[in-house]
């Protein structure tokens, strides 16, 4: 991929706040792989609204974050984090992370062995990168009606499509070619079920393949048909819907 981070996903607070909470509390395996210490100085890439990166800081750790979004770093800093905004493709720190650490947020981040260089800069020698992120067949069935959809009305899904879905197998060659050594890594299924309706996910985490429909009408008509076409796939009989996302969780060393 030679596009970089998305420019048209666009993030809300409110939406991330009511919808996207769950993302940071499955976070738990993520972090004991981490293993924070007091002292340490991590740079946590893709923060959000900063939700994770307090809890992490709580331990007695100084946390540095970075997002792409200036709406949710504002609401990482009022939290009191530092926080940096910009393209996690395009870091430049020098040899000052103990660790590097990621959650749910590099499938947003394209260019791949441009990110895990910038990592490979950023930390100390001897520092370690950890994250999980979505891996291969993530929201398999909400692509393929989403991609399908936006076929129809004559849009490339392949221009739209917002995310980085390596396998296990070629995140590890990125993670080499970038210089780091691989301790751990595996791809998982994780099902989430969520409490509101699936066109609300689309909205928040997809929005790119709705800023390339017309108006407000053609959304909503696309989410009622993509709706439609995942209730056999996703809807459960008790009326929740089931997120169909698959993870793919690492720690990598530099040297």
């Amino acid at each position: 991929m030679t596009r970089a981070s998305s420019p048209l996903q666009k993030w809300s607070t409110q939406l991330y706040a009511d919808n996207a909470r769950f993302v940071s509390n499955l976070a738990d395996a993520a972090v004991g792989l981490l293993q924070p210490r007091a002292g340490e100085r991590i740079l946590d890439i893709g923060c959000g609204d900063g939700y994770l990166t307090e809890q992490l800081a709580a331990g007695g750790a100084h946390l540095v974050g970075f997002d792409y979004s200036p709406e949710l770093a504002g609401a990482a800093r009022a939290r009191g984090l530092e926080v940096h905004v910009g393209n996690a493709e395009e870091m430049d720190f020098d040899n000052e992370f103990d660790a590097v650490f990621s959650n749910a947020a590099l499938h947003w981040m394209l260019r791949a062995d441009a990110l895990v260089a910038g990592v490979e800069r950023a930390l100390k020698p001897g520092g370690r990168f950890v994250g999980e992120f979505a891996g291969a067949r993530n929201a398999h069935h909400i692509r393929r009606e989403v991609h399908d959809a936006l076929a129809k009305r004559g849009i490339d899904p392949a221009e739209v499509d917002p995310w980085y879905l390596p396998t296990a197998q070629a995140y590890r060659e990125v993670l080499e070619r970038g210089g780091l050594r691989v301790s751990s890594i595996e791809l998982f299924d994780r099902p989430v079920v969520i409490d509101y309706p699936i066109g609300g996910w689309i909205r928040t985490f997809g929005s790119p393949y709705l800023t390339v429909l017309k108006n407000d009408d053609t959304r909503i008509e696309f989410l009622d048909e993509v709706t439609r076409n995942l209730v056999p796939h996703l809807l459960g009989a008790d009326g929740r819907w089931t997120v169909d996302y698959t993870r793919l969780r690492f720690r990598a060393d530099k040297p």
